[in-house]
């Protein structure tokens, strides 16, 4: 597959295969194609060439109701409509399975139920004008944990949470059984939650395998020039991957003498 904005090509020679129930993580350097290729996984931005299919079904083919029952998408920076509810908001993501505002007892649950995921329950009733910025991506997430469909596609998730809610929203991906791609910076999140991950470089796929493959600390270096390396908890078994201080020269330090 091969992604064009305006008439540029930003990533090309694309092959992914995700399977039913796995998390997949897209990283790679700011400008490398990241959120570009999420909006053409989404079905919102059509490839130059190329196929999208969702259970196999091109997503160009479809109605965008009908897409949107498949797909639930929550881009880098969005943020909800200010002058609702927070479980008016949340509710939106149901729109593909019912007419607006249609919603009944089965409805209002999956609503309750998303934002207890992401720790917004209390929520409910405010205004989303008077969130947090992370409590909005929050929201946003919710609304898509409530939309539905067997495939989430997420641009920077983590973006603007604290790293208490960094985990817990991983955690609860990961609890859902859907499949889930997701664009992330954060490298040690990335390897810690998800199955697979796609190093995007220069414009191009540079591997695609298991995350302790993946993001080894040769390709690390050479794709984010950082040093890299990888570490186990000898209290749990569980391997976590270490960032180090890359190429930059060591900070000076002022030394004084006395007079």
């Amino acid at each position: 597959m091969r992604c064009e904005v305006a008439g540029r090509t930003v990533v090309s020679g694309v092959d992914l295969d995700v399977e039913p129930g796995q998390m997949l993580a897209l990283v790679g350097v700011n400008g490398s194609g990241k959120s570009t290729l999420v909006r053409a996984l989404s079905g919102l931005r059509a490839p130059a060439d190329g196929v999208v299919a969702v259970g196999g079904r091109d997503l160009r083919t479809l109605p965008a109701r009908e897409r949107a029952r498949l797909i639930a998408y929550v881009g880098q920076e969005e943020t909800p409509q200010e002058d609702l509810l927070v479980g008016e908001m949340v509710a939106l993501g149901r729109v593909p399975h019912r007419r607006p505002w249609a919603l009944g007892r089965e409805e209002h649950a999956v609503v309750a139920g998303a934002l207890a995921a992401v720790d917004l329950a209390h929520a409910v009733d405010r205004r989303c004008d008077q969130l947090s910025g992370g409590e909005r991506r929050r929201a946003m997430l919710a609304r898509a944990l409530a939309q539905g469909g067997g495939l989430v596609v997420l641009d920077e998730p983590t973006n603007h949470l604290d790293v208490g809610h960094q985990t817990r929203l991983l955690e609860t991906l990961r609890g859902l059984g859907r499949t889930v791609v997701a664009a992330m910076h954060d490298l040690p999140l990335a390897a810690a939650y998800f199955d697979r991950v796609a190093v995007l470089h220069r414009g191009a796929l540079r591997v695609v395998d298991a995350a302790s493959t993946a993001l080894s600390a040769a390709t690390v270096e050479e794709v984010f020039a950082v040093a890299a390396a990888r570490i186990t908890d000898p209290g749990t078994g569980a391997e976590h991957l270490v960032l180090g201080p890359g190429s930059a020269p060591p900070h000076p330090v002022e030394t004084r003498t006395d007079p």
